[in-house]
């Protein structure tokens, strides 16, 4: 089937056909670098990533740009805060966050900008901006006039008056309008600032992206996505800005994700609820939270609990236990156009019927003939590496440490599994059964088969 994706701005899917034919441009909001991420952040990776692999195989040519945010207000703070140059923080916590989402198998985007190496991009935009008539400054602030553009408001299905009753704008002397938005803003001595027109400053948030859009990917792209709670405001003043600057249409889609509940509460800093994601890795693989993750449908709240981890881990153990009982098989690279597994990534992203696939193709090949195990092992392996998942080996995947312990060394489990071995051999069962329950005590379950005895961490 066509690919088909849903349209915040419409608000239906539709089917997805690129600006320019086989050419896809697809921008994401990325992190502000000044902590650790938690694993609502890691959501809209996983989500956008899952979708850069659907049209890379789809597409000739994607070009996928996820921007670092390096200098806001927030990394000011937790600068000042930690007593570390700001510099120095914005790139500890990136390359953090690098890692972090490689643990969780996501693919490297085609274009990483970082904002502060784009600010005579910024300053343009704001200057075309004002020449305009969209922005004017005002005591070294420049601010655009919402009440320029007639569509604004579109995207999020808000009126102005509506936006200044749900959301917090800064009120303040030199606003035409209490609903203007910042494009720059002045730095104190003590505070990182550039050049300008208006004096020595920083830009604002939202002109960020838009400045970087049209840089890498040109004035008018194909998807922007991002979390559901960048609609409005950041996302509807992207669209201004680029739109009013540019003098064409911005997005051709809009993509958001829903979304991360805790144990049923919206995660929150004034709950306490965060969870991070450096700290999940020291009890779960990576693939175990890319998983749960794309368990629930992208556009779909999802409630993120031990219980949905643990499932995440029986599910993936399921699957890599197919491949494992194949492991003497050599996989046939599998054609999966108009298999069920493509027609639910195609239906914008049905990733819990497309994990439901996955299921189905384990359960073929685990009954399959000698003759159809080859296709269908190769099937399960090129379906998991759409989802990024199933790609490491099926015998290291249930030898991996579990739960954040280091547990008994893979050496100290094949010296004991040999005394068992040898035990049953002298008939000291007593002794054989001992081995197991002490093995079994460590995390450790042994599987015995004709073909010799397996094990697994759980």
């Amino acid at each position: 089937m066509a690919l088909q994706l849903h349209n915040t701005f419409t608000g239906q899917k539709e089917t997805f056909k690129p600006l320019v034919e086989d050419r896809v441009r697809m921008y994401v909001c990325g992190p502000t670098v000044y902590n650790r991420v938690h694993i609502g952040n890691a959501r809209p990776v996983v989500v956008f990533d899952t979708l850069y692999r659907l049209l890379k195989k789809n597409f000739s040519e994607v070009i996928y740009a996820r921007n670092i945010t390096d200098i806001d207000d927030k990394i000011m703070k937790a600068a000042r805060d930690s007593g570390e140059e700001i510099g120095a923080l914005s790139a500890r916590f990136a390359e953090a966050f690098f890692e972090d989402m490689a643990a969780l198998n996501n693919l490297e985007p085609d274009v990483i900008p970082y904002a502060t190496q784009h600010l005579p991009e910024m300053i343009d935009m704001i200057e075309r901006l004002v020449e305009k008539g969209h922005a004017y400054a005002a005591e070294g602030h420049v601010l655009f006039a919402v009440d320029s553009m007639p569509e604004y408001g579109q995207l999020s299905k808000r009126s102005l008056d509506d936006m200044l009753a749900g959301a917090r704008v800064e009120v303040a002397p030199y606003k035409k309008y209490a609903g203007d938005f910042v494009l720059w803003k002045p730095s104190r001595e003590d505070e990182p600032g550039w050049d300008s027109p208006w004096g020595r400053g920083r830009p604002g948030w939202h002109l960020e992206c838009s400045a970087m859009i049209k840089k890498h990917l040109g004035e008018t792209i194909d998807i922007h996505g991002g979390g559901r709670d960048l609609t409005f405001p950041h996302h509807e003043n992207e669209r201004a800005q680029s739109c009013c600057a540019n003098g064409v249409d911005f997005v051709r889609y809009w993509m958001h994700n829903g979304y991360v509940n805790i144990d049923g509460e919206k995660m929150s800093k004034s709950l306490g609820n965060f969870r991070l994601v450096r700290d999940l890795l020291t009890q779960y693989p990576g693939e175990v939270l890319r998983f749960a993750l794309l368990s629930a449908h992208y556009r779909s709240e999802l409630n993120f609990s031990a219980d949905l981890l643990d499932q995440a881990q029986r599910s993936l153990d399921s699957l890599y236990g197919a491949l494992r009982e194949t492991a003497e098989v050599e996989a046939v690279p599998a054609d999966l156009d108009g298999s069920a597994f493509m027609t639910a990534l195609e239906d914008d992203l049905n990733t819990p019927i497309a994990i439901s696939e996955l299921h189905q193709l384990a359960k073929e090949l685990n009954k399959a003939d000698a003759g159809d195990k080859p296709r269908l092992k190769g099937a399960l392996r090129s379906a998991g590496e759409m989802l990024g998942i199933l790609q490491q080996d099926a015998e290291a995947w249930f030898k991996q440490t579990r739960g954040g312990e280091e547990g008994v060394s893979e050496e100290e489990v094949e010296q004991l599994i040999a005394e068992r071995a040898q035990s049953k051999k002298d008939r000291n069962f007593a002794r054989a059964d001992e081995i197991r329950e002490e093995l079994k005590a460590k995390g450790v379950v042994l599987e015995d088969s004709r073909e010799g005895t397996k094990w697994r961490r759980e």
